[in-house]
């Protein structure tokens, strides 16, 4: 009896100076590690840097490894490739895909962005800018077959001016060199994303006179995808991921400029501090971010219509076969 009671003394002592395995494991929180591949590394993606920054990924058990693709083909290839587990970048990558036949295509389970982040940049000031003016002009509007340069024809032809014909399109200069070819004589407009737009208008060698995402209205502009293979197999992960991004959206609709570039800050070192907010505020004005990560059928058309007009898309896809909402619809209705 006393070596049985000597016994039990001893191991109450070990359980207690000695946690269990399982115990450890679960105070040092193993996390999923999801290699996420952007199509650039932009503010325009405010709400992903917030949730990644304020622990929301993390509070899902999930470790977020960054990369940039630079360009929205080379993420689709580290997708199809099986180098990344999940692309961020637009939904047209997806209906491509879709087209070419592949079995296993990848589908889009939450949207990010919902307005195009590029302005058009002048070079005087214009406060009474309207698209008229354009008429006869040149504009540098990026790569051809891009996103951005399908929205502007899109808004040129909603104010009665034909891409082309009514306005010239000097598209011979990369998206990197666009700035640099304006600020030194080349076009009468250019089209630019943020922070390169103000950082413009700071120095005084252009003036934005009007926004694309606000003149084109909500478009499925930048989204996540993955192969339906993977997204199958980690349901559970997908939603978690949602659920987290959903925070940050979230939570950089209920917070001012300066708040949301004080969060993000750590992701963009190099910019200056005011130049963040000021382009923070620029795009929550218009609207740039999805409040949610569902995205919308209206949305989703508009892009296929933009496409089409463009010359870009020879076949539309049913948005169902594309687009899975399920994890987003879920995370919106639990929260």
């Amino acid at each position: 009896m006393k070596k049985n009671l000597k016994f039990y003394t001893i191991t109450l002592i070990l359980f207690i100076i000695i946690p269990p395995l399982n115990s450890c494991s679960a105070k040092q929180g193993k996390k999923d590690v999801l290699t996420l591949c952007e199509v650039t590394h932009s503010i325009f993606y405010a709400p992903q840097y917030a949730a990644i920054n304020l622990g929301y990924f993390e509070e899902e058990g999930i470790k977020v490894e960054l990369s940039n693709g630079q360009g929205a083909d080379k993420v689709m290839s580290a997708i199809l490739s099986n180098n990344v587990d999940i692309g961020l970048a637009g939904p047209e990558a997806s209906i491509y895909v879709y087209n070419e036949g592949k079995e296993d295509y990848t589908e889009v389970f939450a949207q990010l962005t919902q307005r195009d982040g590029s302005f058009l940049v002048s070079r005087q000031q214009d406060l009474d800018f309207s698209w008229e003016k354009v008429r006869d002009k040149t504009i540098l509007p990026g790569r051809k077959g891009g996103v951005p340069y399908m929205t502007l024809q899109y808004v040129l032809r909603k104010n009665g001016l034909e891409p082309s014909k009514d306005v010239k399109f000097n598209d011979s200069i990369q998206f990197s060199l666009m700035a640099g070819a304006f600020t030194s004589g080349t076009g009468d407009y250019v089209t630019l994303f943020e922070p390169t737009a103000s950082m413009l208008e700071k120095e005084g060698k252009g003036h934005i006179v009007s926004s694309i995402g606000a003149e084109c209205g909500d478009i499925s502009y930048t989204a996540y995808f993955a192969k339906k293979s993977f997204i199958k197999k980690n349901q559970e992960l997908i939603l978690r991921f949602t659920k987290a991004l959903y925070k940050g959206q979230k939570w950089v609709e209920a917070n001012d400029a300066e708040e949301i570039a004080e969060v993000v800050t750590p992701a963009f070192p190099e910019t200056d501090f005011d130049l963040l907010k000021t382009v923070i505020q620029r795009y929550k004005n218009i609207g740039v971010w999805s409040q949610d990560p569902i995205l919308k059928k209206d949305s989703f058309e508009l892009l296929q219509e933009v496409m089409t007009q463009a010359e870009e898309l020879k076949q539309k896809v049913p948005y169902e076969e594309v687009v899975n909402n399920s994890f987003s619809e879920k995370v919106v209705k639990e929260r």
